[in-house]
């Protein structure tokens, strides 16, 4: 009789059990969104993914809408679960390994620490999950890729080209007569060393003079911002890593007392207090991009292997009206002219319309999706001329 109920009660565990291990055997791909943390920028892109599923008839209405709930999805032809690295690159590792663990199909990766760490965990294994990222500044010196198609054969993705040229360009806009900027480095962060370097090359060209002020953490900030205001600096341009950019508060603060305008290498740098933001802005367009690839790949017409990263170039400028006037600051009628967000009295102005997907059929859309990825394809005759290139460079 014991055996008999112990028996029963064995069957009745692998019952209950069952639901939870069909769920990660089953034929329905699982993507694993993987982020460093929640940001404005990964709210606009996930929209773009979300939407080319959802066109894509790869996602219903009802499983959209907790997909933009962050919530995680066992859905009719797909499944999806969110990891989180909570602001600290220590957790990637982890967060890697359970998304591995829990048997991800596609490893979708927001941001260049994670999709650095990402790579290098998955690039020795003999089957890897297909890999495709998204907003990341710097997926060549990350050592993520060589060029567009000299890469990981199981890892492709959108590459966020900042216009640092362009950026440091509005410098002799708002200020013709300026002599000497000043920008922070964070040398643990790859982005972070990419666009000090960016922003000397280009201040140089300009024959401006460049003040870098190296920190460890976001505790240095104020005395880094006052090591470059005795200096001598006219102005501070702050570039992509996520300490110095999420520290704006704390530069400003010190800023404030040499009367210093603080700009931002991204147009959302100024919800932080930057006076001028300015960079990449076409992040739904990287959601849509991404999630092309992503669509073509579960319906067996992508070969990762053969498609390069993409890259477009794009600028958009935004102004904190507050934050001048605290500063008493007048910003230039040109980049008044050119912005395409302004806060002003603490309300934030949109200037541009709401990006979304142009309205056609299935079939449309597929044959649409098809023609981009085409450009993408990494032929033999492209991929003899980056690795030229990329030979010329070494030599």
């Amino acid at each position: 009789m014991y055996t008999r109920i112990l028996i029963g009660l064995l069957i009745a565990a692998l019952l209950l059990a069952a639901p939870a291990a069909l769920a990660q055997d089953d034929d329905k791909p699982t993507i694993a969104f993987l982020r460093y943390r929640s940001t404005g920028t990964e709210d606009i892109t996930k929209p773009g993914i979300w939407d080319i599923l959802q066109a894509r008839e790869l996602i219903s209405p009802t499983e959209r809408e907790l997909l933009d709930e962050n919530l995680d999805l066992n859905g009719e032809r797909i499944n999806v679960f969110w990891l989180d690295a909570a602001s600290d690159v220590t957790n990637v590792n982890t967060m890697v390994e359970k998304a591995l663990d829990r048997g991800a199909d596609i490893l979708l990766t927001f941001s260049t620490p994670v999709t650095q760490i990402t790579a290098n965990i998955t690039k020795d294994m003999d089957d890897p999950p297909a890999m495709f990222f998204a907003i990341v500044s710097a997926p060549y010196s990350a050592g993520i890729a060589d060029s567009p198609c000299i890469k990981m054969p199981h890892v492709t993705g959108t590459h966020m080209p900042i216009p640092y040229e362009q950026y440091v360009a509005l410098s002799q806009v708002q200020m013709p007569d300026v002599q000497s900027i000043g920008t922070i480095v964070d040398p643990a962060q790859t982005q972070s060393v990419y666009g000090v370097s960016q922003i000397t090359e280009f201040a140089e060209a300009l024959g401006l003079t460049v003040e870098v002020a190296s920190i460890a953490s976001a505790a240095d900030l104020p005395q880094a911002t006052a090591s470059l205001a005795d200096k001598g600096v006219d102005m501070l341009m702050i570039g992509a890593g996520y300490t110095e950019s999420r520290g704006i508060p704390a530069v400003l603060s010190v800023a404030k007392d040499y009367d210093l305008p603080v700009f931002g290498v991204s147009p959302r740098m100024i919800h932080h207090g930057a006076v001028v933001g300015a960079g990449f802005d076409d992040f739904y367009g990287e959601g849509v991009n991404v999630g092309r690839m992503i669509a073509a790949y579960i319906d067996g017409t992508l070969d990762i292997s053969r498609t390069a990263i993409s890259s477009r170039v794009n600028i958009g400028v935004a102004v904190n009206l507050d934050t001048a006037e605290e500063f008493g600051i007048t910003v230039a009628d040109s980049i008044m002219d050119s912005a395409v967000m302004v806060i002003e009295g603490g309300e934030l102005s949109v200037l541009s319309q709401p990006p979304s997907l142009p309205e056609m059929s299935l079939e449309e859309r597929m044959a649409d999706d098809a023609a981009h990825l085409a450009e993408l394809e990494c032929t033999e005759e492209r991929i003899a001329e980056e690795q030229a290139t990329l030979g010329t460079a070494r030599d």
